[in-house]
This record gives C-alpha cells, sequence and structure tokens, in this order.
C-alpha cells in the first residue's frame, strides 16, 4: 500500500510540474509529504481549483475489508465526484467472451454488461457501488503518453462504464500504440 502514496505523491510532482495546485490526502502519517483525508478538506481543496489524489485511504481508516477500488469509489461518492478515473499499464477493456477472437476494445459499456462479461478491471463491490452511486468510470491506459490529460479533461479515452453503456467497440488492431520511452 505504501507504493500507492509514492505514486500520489509522483503524480502530485507531475502535476505541480505543469502548474496544477496539487494535494496528496492518505490514512498514513506523512506531514512532510501528504495530510491526512479529511472529507471536508478535500472538497475545500476541489472548490480552491486544486486536484486531491488520494493515497492509500482504505485500511487504517475503518475500511479493512474494501479494496483499494472499492475506496476509491467511497472517496469518489463522499466527495461528489462526476467521474471515477482508473489508470492501468495496458490499453482498454477487451471483449474476451467465448468465441470472441479477443482484439474489440469497449468504448462504452454498461455496469451489468461489465460485471456479465466477468470484467476483471475493477472488483465487482467497487462497480456496484459506481452504479448505485451513478459515479461513471472511465478505465484508461495511463501509460500511453497524455493519456492522463485528456482523461482529465473530459477527452474520450479508454473505456466508458456508466448507467447508459451503449456497447460500442473498435479493433484493437486499429489502435495506435505506443511505448514510454
Amino acid at each position: 500500500m505504501m507504493a500507492s502514496v509514492m505514486n500520489a505523491i509522483l503524480l502530485q510532482a507531475s502535476f505541480e510540474k505543469i502548474g496544477i495546485e496539487t494535494r496528496v490526502q492518505t490514512s498514513l502519517t506523512m506531514p512532510d509529504a501528504t495530510e491526512p483525508y479529511t472529507r471536508a478538506r478535500a472538497i475545500r481543496h476541489l472548490e480552491k481549483g486544486r486536484v486531491v489524489i488520494f493515497g492509500w485511504i482504505g485500511t487504517s481508516m475503518g475500511n479493512q475489508l474494501f479494496t483499494t477500488d472499492t475506496t476509491a469509489v467511497l472517496r469518489a461518492s463522499e466527495i461528489n465526484a462526476g467521474v471515477l478515473l482508473k489508470g492501468f499499464t495496458r490499453d482498454s477493456l477487451y471483449d474476451c467472451a467465448p468465441g470472441s477472437n479477443g482484439n474489440k476494445a469497449f468504448e462504452h459499456i454498461s455496469y451489468k454488461e461489465f460485471e456479465a462479461r466477468g470484467a476483471n478491471k475493477m472488483d465487482v463491490t467497487a462497480i456496484t457501488f459506481c452504479e448505485e452511486n451513478n459515479i461513471p468510470v472511465v478505465l484508461f491506459n495511463m501509460l500511453e503518453p497524455g493519456n492522463i490529460s485528456r482523461a482529465l479533461c473530459g477527452d474520450k479515452v479508454g473505456t466508458l462504464v456508466d448507467q447508459t453503456g451503449t456497447i460500442n467497440q473498435f479493433n484493437a488492431t486499429d489502435m495506435k500504440v505506443s511505448t514510454p520511452e
């Protein structure tokens, strides 16, 4: 879990390098690098236009049985987030159903279809919580240059999982794939 705090601090450094004021909140006591998570403080930072990154916010805050996905959704719900962004080191969600050739990536899929297809990008509790709280999820490849910025700006990137979820697919072979340098 310490790695999630380290990743949050690295992400903060990247944002601040390009002039985006950012705060990292965590359940760990690290006063030189982070601040403790409180809902009111997170909302206040957002009201001031700051980006809030949550790192290791699960186990020591009374959420021992929650995965990091479920805890992220819980925090998104608490701060009334409009969307949950989840970055991966791989590409989007693919159709891996029996009989599928596995190279069709979903652009848009419903929560129910996501669960029915046995997608493993997020745990079922997290997806169910997103559905119950109407929090759309964007799953995207964070190693693709520019994808984090595009996701933050609301551009179409990766797979959108939400209530409407008309299944749209595109061929993975048509996707531009690049590797980080």
